[in-house]
């Protein structure tokens, strides 16, 4: 059941002038959730209006992506592919298995080659429009799912914020909400991989709506992917025991940590209200001992 998301104010975080609140996609849907729903409705239904059979895309052990893929393309009986940048020797990760019990098959293309082998099969789908199999990219990157992911900002009224802020990863929710926003809107991206210089490149090729405002911000990452600090932990815990907000170590509790170091140096312009996406996907979270999180 897809449920509507709400605004939530951050009452810890509003200080300094600053009214702080976040759109909760994380309470969409308990497996599609947060950004994953809308980055994935328009490529469904081209497959669905499609003869393909099967969908297929790209993850990590530990992809929300893919998870929410998997139980989406069984929802409308679609078979589904899972190409994992990981070794077939290694553990299958709770995530993984989770995708399995949704019907998905998995195949390990290793770390080195992922890259390699995903632009190869991606180009081989695009040249062959009689396949049976639909690829979409890592993470839904690409024109649709970029259109689906402006549909966020329509979930409720955004119009009065004047700042927007995501996470980024592969950037297809950024251009999403840069294509969404009003003329008086600015769009900050928080990247959370390192050294990720084409990644605003990759962002400005989906973007429409190239009057709108937006920036990377990259010093937010904490050393890079899924890497973390005891800092980070403790902020996470904190917003959770003040706010009730569940967060993950790969994308929100990064962004929202951002956004109160930004707080801080008065990065924003007086009397702003800001508005944090919540993109939803705990998967991260899995591969934590037991003890690290209080939620």
């Amino acid at each position: 059941m897809i449920t509507k998301p709400t605004i939530q104010a951050i009452h810890s975080l509003s200080k300094n002038n600053y009214e702080i609140s976040i759109l909760r996609l994380d309470q969409l849907h308990p497996i599609v959730s947060g950004n994953k729903w809308y980055k994935l409705r328009y490529y469904i239904e081209e497959v669905l209006h499609s003869t393909a059979q099967t969908i297929a895309s790209f993850g990590g052990p530990y992809s929300n992506h893919l998870v929410a893929l998997a139980f989406a393309a069984q929802e409308n009986k679609l078979k589904s592919i899972g190409f994992v940048r990981a070794n077939q020797n290694e553990p299958i990760t709770p995530s993984l298995q989770e995708a399995i019990t949704y019907g998905m098959n998995l195949e390990f293309i290793g770390r080195t080659q992922f890259q390699e082998t995903k632009n190869e099969l991606l180009q081989k789908n695009k040249s062959n429009t009689h396949s049976t199999t639909y690829f979409i990219d890592e993470g839904g990157y690409g024109a649709l799912g970029a259109k689906g992911a402006a549909t966020i900002l329509s979930v409720q009224d955004t119009r009065s914020f004047d700042y927007i802020l995501c996470a980024v990863g592969t950037g297809t929710m950024l251009a999403g909400l840069i294509n969404g926003a009003a003329p008086n809107q600015a769009i900050i991206g928080i990247p959370i991989l390192k050294n990720e210089f084409s990644l605003a490149e990759e962002v400005d090729a989906l973007v429409i709506n190239k009057q709108i405002p937006w920036t990377l911000l990259h010093e937010f990452h904490h050393g890079g992917y899924a890497k973390t600090s005891p800092a980070l932990f403790q902020f996470m815990n904190e917003l959770w025991n003040t706010e009730q907000i569940p967060t993950d170590r790969v994308y929100t509790g990064k962004l929202i940590f951002a956004v109160n170091q930004l707080i801080q140096t008065h990065y924003f312009k007086p009397n702003s209200k800001v508005l944090i996406i919540h993109s939803g996907g705990l998967q991260g979270n899995r591969s934590l001992p037991k003890e690290t999180l209080v939620f």
